[in-house]
């Protein structure tokens, strides 16, 4: 009894230690200061572009071909306000001088317009954790008339002065048609990010090669299993030595699985019959797929 007592008795204590602890804390709450808020700049902070123009006007009068032109704080939709930065002299510490800035503060200004569409995916993306800045591909005042994108070279040559290996690969006789013009790298990735695998626009390799290669979709009644799966089980899309972007020629790409089918084994010697312009797509042909009632293997 006694010890049941001491917690009826004990109850209304910890209770009341409970509220104290409570209003405690909402009276610390109440007394914190409040975190600063950035506060925009004031409009007799902006001069406007025709003050710009007065040192800068090579810039202005690229800036004003561009897309951008369409900004109503002109070039400093940009730079930021310049009343600082006239007042100074030209001192380039009174406003965002891109040349100078990091890579995130860089990008980060971009973003503040460029944060939706295609470009929505950029915070987080594999060329913005390797902390590249949108001024590193695009110039927003191009000299002569503006490109598409802003961009500073062909894309072909802007994305290949990086990815060096994909340069190389894209010279192999057997390669994407981006030398002549037909295709683009932006034809299958997106260089701002996507939420899939090498920032490719689709969710995965098989779906990105159908967008140009739909007869390869299917549906098939005899399904290939490597061509379901990927077609980078048998192509290299940026270039190869071997026809048709194979990674290894025929006959050796598919001996690398059908060791032990119908066939031989081993590899066929330089003097087989299947060396010369033969080997295993001279009878299976619909190596993607058949329909066909007997296209088990694959035959027409």
């Amino acid at each position: 009894m006694r010890k049941r007592g001491w917690i009826l008795l004990a109850a209304p204590v910890g209770l009341a230690l409970l509220l104290g602890a409570a209003s405690f804390g909402g009276a610390q709450t109440a007394k914190a200061p409040e975190a600063a808020v950035a506060q925009p700049a004031a409009p007799a902070d902006y001069v406007g572009m025709d003050t710009c123009v007065q040192c800068h006007e090579d810039q202005v009068k690229a800036f004003k071909t561009t897309p951008h032109a369409a900004s109503s704080k002109g070039c400093e939709g940009c730079h930021g306000p310049g009343k600082a930065h006239v007042e100074g002299g030209g001192d380039k510490t009174k406003i965002k001088v891109f040349s100078t800035m990091s890579a995130l503060d860089s990008s980060s200004t971009c973003m503040e317009c460029h944060n939706k569409g295609n470009q929505k995916h950029w915070v987080g993306s594999m060329h913005d954790s390797r902390k590249l800045a949108c001024t590193q591909c695009h110039d927003p005042h191009p000299k002569g008339p503006a490109p598409a994108a802003l961009l500073k070279a062909p894309q072909m040559i802007l994305c290949t002065s990086c990815h060096l290996q994909k340069k190389a690969q894209l010279l192999r006789p057997g390669h994407m048609p981006l030398r002549e013009g037909k295709l683009q790298c932006t034809s299958c990735h997106n260089p701002h990010g996507t939420p899939n695998e090498r920032m490719l626009w689709q969710t995965s390799v098989n779906q990105n090669c159908y967008t140009c290669h739909a007869e390869k979709r299917g549906p098939f009644l005899w399904e290939h299993a490597p061509v379901r799966e990927s077609c980078l089980n048998c192509h290299d899309p940026h270039g190869s030595i071997n026809e048709k972007m194979l990674k290894v020629k025929v006959p050796l790409l598919c001996q690398q699985c059908h060791q032990t089918s119908s066939h031989p084994g081993p590899a066929y010697p330089a003097q087989s019959r299947y060396a010369f312009n033969q080997g295993c797509l001279h009878c299976h042909p619909m190596i993607h797929g058949s329909v066909h009632p007997s296209g088990n293997r694959f035959f027409r």
